[in-house]
């Protein structure tokens, strides 16, 4: 298949049909649920989600649940609530500071923080980085930490490797407990959890193993964001809603995806994966990107080093001994 910039291009109303279809059918057997539970963020991915399984079982077959807490960004409360509205939905809201307070997520976060800039305090802001555009270099990568004091000045510091695995654990803490609450509300209804990675997520291992890496059914998982962002346009999704920009909300200063993991931006980084995946050969790619061969080369290189150092967040777990078959 020749490589061009319009690769991703979706027949948007079969594939919906389709993943509207599937979704019936997954909750008939296996999962043998009457509904579905779907965490909102005000992202894209989410947002196109709770979309699908709106049209796919209807508003009262469905649960939405915005779960703010004291760093994610007061505008996605805003869009859970305007999403909702707009497909008819009623939002279960719950508040997961209290939770993260408890359990000590801000607590061992700061802690972690304070052995870089021992002066930080409750009412600084903070997140991580990447070090560089991986396209530009083979160099071996690294994080930035940056902190922002109460009067708005921004410090930045090389993060050594103790810190950065602390704040990431303390961190991971909110997408498990958002998942746990997921749960919650799936078994009280009886429903089943939506996971709600794109394909560029879910290949590269961009989301936390038993946090919004568990679900039992992932609709989405198959199409580049770029495909989403076409879907959001097809499923009729209000303006502001369909045109935001991929963001983490997990770091209480702003923070692109493409600063924290991946290389390229979403767009660029969606063709420069299905060449990868299609085997297109670097030079081939370079001509439509506009990139050199040595740089698309080292983007393929990052694409597999990162398959293979997160291969363990798709595996199940590693059974040592024999386990009867469990019948289907």
């Amino acid at each position: 298949m020749a490589f061009s910039r319009d690769a991703l291009q979706l027949d948007c109303a079969a594939e919906t049909a389709r993943i509207c279809e599937e979704l019936r059918r997954v909750l008939r057997d296996p999962l043998h649920r009457r509904g579905l539970v779907v965490a909102t963020s005000g992202g894209i991915d989410s947002t196109v989600c709770a979309a699908l399984a709106v049209r796919a079982l209807g508003p009262k077959n469905v649960a939405t649940l915005i779960m703010p807490e004291r760093d994610s960004s007061p505008l996605s409360k805003e869009r859970g609530l305007a999403l909702a509205a707009h497909l008819g939905v009623e939002p279960i809201v719950e508040d997961i500071a209290p939770a993260l307070e408890a359990i000590g997520c801000y607590r061992r976060r700061d802690a972690a923080i304070r052995e870089v800039f021992p002066e930080y305090g409750p009412e600084w802001k903070n997140k991580i980085t990447i070090s560089r555009n991986l396209a530009e270099s083979d160099r071996i990568n690294y994080f930035h930490l940056h902190v922002e004091d109460p009067q708005g000045r921004v410090s930045t510091q090389r993060l050594p490797l103790g810190p950065y695995l602390q704040i990431v654990a303390a961190t991971n803490f909110k997408q498990r407990i958002r998942k746990t609450l997921e749960y919650f509300h799936a078994d009280r209804l009886n429903y089943a959890v939506v996971g709600t990675p794109n394909r560029l997520e879910y290949d590269q291992g961009f989301f936390v193993k038993n946090g919004d890496g568990a679900a039992d059914v992932k609709p989405i998982a198959h199409l580049y964001k770029t495909q989403v962002y076409a879907l959001a346009a097809h499923l009729g999704l209000p303006e502001d809603l369909r045109n935001v920009q991929p963001t983490t909300d997990t770091y209480s200063m702003a923070q692109g995806q493409d600063e924290f993991y991946f290389v390229l931006p979403y767009d660029r980084m969606d063709l420069v994966l299905w060449a990868h995946n299609h085997a297109v050969p670097a030079e081939e790619a370079a001509a439509v990107m506009g990139y050199t061969p040595a740089q698309i080369e080292r983007i393929y290189r990052d694409i597999e080093t990162k398959r293979r150092t997160t291969r363990y967040l798709q595996l199940p777990p590693v059974l040592l001994g024999d386990v009867p078959e469990i019948k289907k």
